[in-house]
């Protein structure tokens, strides 16, 4: 089934809800801290209790859409990001922040599981297809959500910021009541099964490892970066621009790398974007063990890594989806919960070693790659099982 174009901004609003909500409030920090008579380190952890949330909350979404369906359980979850978010707008007290922003992380879970799903499950012969549009989209959330929190707050206060993020979830719950109510299937294994199967899985295991270390390079990056400049002596507008030449290399890896698939098929693909991640993680390994006066040795291989994670996440999250038809929305929470947990162990080590943060991104992005390798080379001892070159004419005429 070919996607219409209002099914594909849906889909992209309910995959860019999560990094929005994430990022959007963050330009009101200093704002928050005087409303709420509190100091930095109270409203920071607001961000914390909400990625805590996110990666407890991903597996209960994707067994409760496999079990009721996804239309139902995604208008309940989206339900529930909505009030949450409201409440939140009226917050004054730091408990009902901390509190609220938990809750709101655990309904947002729910659109962040259920699209993946529902592109497995409607448009199984071009999931990849789409998972490849929709996904440099996805890039443009962290780059796009302060410049648009930055907007409101200072025109309107931060409590606006919660108001457009409330607006946004009715909108949502709106469209989501009007998607066809399909039928839950019934269910012949039981939940210990699912997973026990998942893990199982040679093919969903490595291609989860991949997409998680993969997305853990980027983690350490993120979490080091401003310190290695702050440390080189440069400005914290210098620090914010910098974030945009690997958000454009994402961009662009997800549109190359959906042209490369049609033409090659993802199997050859997917071996020279393991290649180039590779190259560029040494790059930054050596580029971060010497002195340097400039952030352009660590910053140009990190952006060759956005274009390789750019192309690689729609393959890798095509591929371990397809191989868990019975199960997609349990295998994407498990998948996203995987993927957040790796990604804040590499956060935290970067973090811990924040005084040396050169070479601690470094050390991080040299063990995601091999990390990386061992689930290519997981994934591929079941390959010529689950997995067929792609038919190049049927691809292209699907789209």
């Amino acid at each position: 089934m070919k996607v219409s174009k209002p099914q594909l901004f849906y889909l992209s609003a309910l995959s860019m809800l999560g990094f929005i909500a994430t990022d959007m409030y963050l330009p009101a920090f200093k704002m928050m801290e005087v409303d709420f008579a509190t100091g930095p380190e109270q409203i920071a952890l607001s961000l914390t209790v909400f990625l805590v949330g996110m990666a407890s909350g991903q597996l209960v979404w994707g067994l409760a859409s496999d079990k009721f369906g996804h239309r139902n359980t995604l208008a309940v979850g989206l339900a529930l990001f909505t009030i949450s978010s409201l409440g939140l707008a009226f917050s004054d007290q730091v408990w009902q922040l901390l509190t609220l922003r938990f809750i709101q992380a655990i309904g947002v879970c729910a659109p962040a599981v259920i699209w993946q799903a529902m592109v497995i499950k409607r448009y199984s012969s071009t999931s990849q297809q789409i998972f490849a549009t929709i996904m440099p989209l996805v890039a443009l959330s962290p780059a796009l959500a302060p410049q648009l929190g930055v907007l409101l707050a200072d025109h309107f206060g931060w409590h606006s910021i919660f108001y457009a993020l409330t607006v946004m979830g009715v909108l949502l719950v709106l469209a989501t009541m009007r998607q066809p109510q399909e039928q839950a299937e019934e269910k012949q294994t039981s939940v210990a099964n699912d997973i026990r199967s998942l893990l199982s899985s040679k093919t969903y295991i490595g291609n989860v490892m991949m997409f998680a270390t993969a997305s853990a390079a980027f983690f350490a990056y993120l979490t080091g970066m401003p310190e290695i400049m702050a440390q080189l002596g440069y400005e914290a507008k210098d620090i914010g621009l910098s974030f945009i030449p690997q958000t454009i290399a994402f961009m662009a890896g997800g549109w190359l790398g959906k042209a490369m698939v049609n033409k090659y098929g993802d199997e050859k693909v997917l071996r020279q974007l393991v290649a180039l991640f590779s190259i560029a993680s040494i790059m930054i390994f050596t580029a971060s063990q010497w002195e340097l006066t400039s952030i352009w040795p660590i910053l140009a291989p990190f952006c060759l890594i956005a274009v390789a994670n750019g192309a690689m996440y729609p393959i890798v999250v095509n591929r371990a989806l397809a191989s868990a038809k019975q199960s997609p929305a349990t295998a994407a929470g498990l998948q996203n919960s995987l993927q957040i947990s790796v990604s804040s162990l590499s956060s935290a080590l970067v973090a811990a070693l924040a005084s040396q943060a050169q070479t601690a991104t470094g050390i991080a992005i040299v063990i995601c790659m091999f990390g990386m390798w061992i689930g290519y080379i997981v994934a591929n001892r079941e390959l010529a099982q689950n997995f067929t070159t792609p038919d190049n004419a049927r691809v292209v005429s699907d789209e």
